[in-house]
């Protein structure tokens, strides 16, 4: 699949302070004339400060690290993860529609995407603030289907359950993420069947799902002033 920059582009891109002074420790983890070895980490860091990535972000990164243009340029048009276009200034939802997110019901949460976003992926919905696309499995099987949004897994989703968390997102709120029907982790829905001597400590969420609603920073965009 061939894949290309977006038609508009901005002016120009460069990182916020904090975010440079976090490049440039990443660029001395790696050996001299291997530096280049810190490009994704570099083109992955512009993608969370703007939420998507233009051509003169990637420019500007391949400068940073001293490599031509084009050679940036096929890093960031060869992996999916990177996205060429803009997303949703709120949040870009990600759908898994693997085999087992796909049997247990990931074509519903597509249908929602569609209904309250857009019609087709990668577009932005008529105020600008989503967007949504499907891909590949993220992983989390025992707990579908599942989407990723921002930084967090949201698992266990229903099309009802998705179209409230659009709705707390549109509504400035940041949604609790992880399971959505109760589980602690990726024990049985029926409960757990063996090991059940073993106690969490009382804890009502794992540690994942309680560091990220204390940090309240699943689709924040990051600046490097993070602690």
């Amino acid at each position: 699949m061939r894949r290309r920059f977006h038609h508009i582009q901005p002016e120009s891109f460069e990182f916020t302070p904090d975010n440079l002074v976090w490049a440039q420790r990443q660029v001395q983890n790696y050996p001299p004339r291997r530096q280049a070895s810190a490009i994704i980490p570099l083109l992955m860091r512009a993608q969370e400060q703007e939420g998507w990535l233009s051509r003169p972000a990637v420019e500007y990164v391949a400068d940073l690290l001293e490599i031509p243009h084009i050679r940036a340029c096929e890093v960031a048009t060869f992996y999916f993860m990177f996205h060429l276009k803009p997303v949703g200034s709120v949040a870009h939802i990600q759908v898994c529609g693997t085999t087992t997110c796909m049997i247990c019901g990931s074509e519903d949460l597509i249908a929602v995407c569609r209904r309250r976003i857009a019609e087709h992926p990668h577009e932005l919905s008529s105020d600008g603030q989503f967007s949504w696309e499907e891909v590949e499995c993220l992983g989390a099987c025992s707990n579908a289907p599942m989407a990723q949004i921002g930084k967090d897994y949201f698992e266990d989703l229903t099309a009802q359950s998705l179209s409230g968390i659009i709705d707390e997102l549109a509504a400035g709120r940041v949604p609790q993420p992880g399971s959505q029907i109760g589980r602690f982790s990726s024990e049985p829905v029926t409960g757990e069947t063996s090991l059940t001597e073993i106690q969490a400590g009382g804890a009502l969420r794992n540690a994942a799902v309680e560091r990220a609603l204390q940090r309240g920073d699943s689709i924040r965009r990051i600046d490097g002033s993070e602690s």
